[in-house]
């Protein structure tokens, strides 16, 4: 009975159109209430969600997405790649591929990504005669790598709900894992591009020049070293390495770039304070529902019965698999990973899995939730922007889909693509 109020009063709320925060907090409360544990519990448990130091990282990387983004390295990484790959056939589509994943190694939030790219590389794709909606599809497909590639708002997120996994791991553990997702994804993006014959018109277009446009680009790609280089070797930890990247974010766009005006400042700090508090509104409410969950004994009887199917191991890493991605459709990766996390450890405990591994492949499964439709986060940001209907790049997202599920299924095969860069860098 009080599982059914649980779950079936959140999604309830959810038809009724209630914000996911809401309707995990008022069903976590109402079952709470049901089963006299005592109404009190609920502001304990939503302090203590959020009262964790390594949350404090998520507003700064936040806010420094924002200033690189304000700053003009979205252009000039347009630029670089441009200059490498040149224009042709496809070509602009994979610039965006390869943007995309550059700009997931400063902010970590795909939407954000997705928002930044697309308001970049829609204008200039349409012109060259590329569809809406593939222009969505592969723009939404590729920032989703992003919650993959550190600094990632997700890997923070999950190294905070499991100890047992370090942030500095978690970052290392997502780096070729989200490259190789973004790398595959450029095969069926050029595959359809010159199939349909996209882009072709732009052949002519001279290439910007080489070493000048890498110049503009290092400086922003830099920001990348900085971070994981301070992280391992120690120089600063995870959130101090947040602070850095602010700082160095308002040097290029204040200094150097002179594209940021102190009278931006404000406008900066209003807009990553109101994303940083979506997200940690997030995590306070359904901490209300996860410890429903825990305290109710709701979690252990349904892993009890996923390992007991009859499936095997691997039967059950389908069966989670096929469950995220579904799940990642409809919520985004914070409040997925604050529902079922309690649910998904004592699984991978059981079969002894790593959990470093296991929390980059329920990224990936995430990742690719936030552009499957009907109600992926990433394609709704990039089907605004570029004026088009969800419904029409299934046929064009399907194709990314497939690809994407290779490259986890390369994952599970060979867990060593999330964990050697772990145990090489000592983490």
């Amino acid at each position: 009975m009080i599982t059914t109020l649980l779950f079936g009063s959140f999604l309830f709320m959810l038809l009724l159109g209630v914000p996911i925060a809401v309707a995990l907090g008022l069903a976590g409360t109402a079952s709470i209430a049901f089963a006299h544990l005592g109404v009190i519990s609920v502001p304990t448990s939503v302090y203590t969600g959020i009262a964790k130091y390594p949350l404090l990282t998520i507003p700064m990387f936040v806010l420094a997405g924002t200033i690189f983004d304000r700053s003009g390295v979205a252009q000039k990484l347009v630029r670089f790649a441009t200059a490498v790959i040149g224009q042709g056939k496809g070509a602009l589509a994979v610039i965006a591929v390869v943007v995309a994943m550059m700009m997931g190694g400063i902010a970590g939030s795909g939407p954000a990504i997705a928002a930044a790219v697309c308001g970049v590389m829609a204008p200039s794709m349409i012109r060259a005669g590329y569809p809406r909606p593939y222009i969505a599809g592969v723009i939404a497909a590729a920032a989703a790598t992003d919650i993959l590639i550190p600094p990632s708002v997700a890997l923070i997120i999950y190294s905070v709900l499991v100890p047992a996994a370090p942030v500095t791991a978690m970052f290392a553990a997502g780096i070729i894992p989200g490259t190789l997702a973004g790398l595959a994804l450029i095969v069926p993006t050029l595959w359809l591009a010159r199939r349909y014959n996209l882009g072709g018109n732009m052949a002519h277009e001279p290439r910007p020049p080489f070493w000048s446009s890498l110049w503009d680009a290092s400086l922003g790609m830099f920001a990348k070293v900085l971070i994981l280089g301070g992280l391992r070797l120690g120089i600063f930890t995870p959130t101090e390495a947040a602070v850095i990247a602010v700082a160095y974010g308002l040097l290029l766009g204040m200094v150097v770039y002179r594209t940021i005006k102190v009278r931006d400042l404000y406008s900066m700090m209003v807009e990553a304070a109101e994303i940083s508090a979506i997200i940690l509104t997030v995590i306070a409410l359904a901490s209300v529902f996860g410890w429903a969950m825990s305290t109710l004994s709701i979690i252990d009887p349904i892993a009890n019965a996923i390992v007991n199917l009859g499936i095997g191991e691997y039967g059950v890493l389908f069966l989670l698999m096929i469950m995220l991605i579904v799940i990642g459709t409809f919520l985004d990766g914070v409040s997925t990973f604050i529902i079922l996390l309690p649910l998904l450890i004592p699984i991978a405990m059981t079969y002894h899995w790593d959990l470093v591994w296991f929390g980059v492949l329920l990224t990936l499964k995430i990742a690719i939730g936030q552009f499957t439709p009907p109600m992926a986060v990433n394609l709704m940001v990039t089907c605004r922007i570029a004026g088009c209907t969800i419904e029409s790049t299934v046929p064009w997202v399907l194709w990314l889909i497939l690809t994407m599920f290779m490259t986890l299924a390369a994952v599970v095969v060979w867990p060593d693509l999330a964990l050697w860069l772990p145990r090489r860098m000592g983490f």
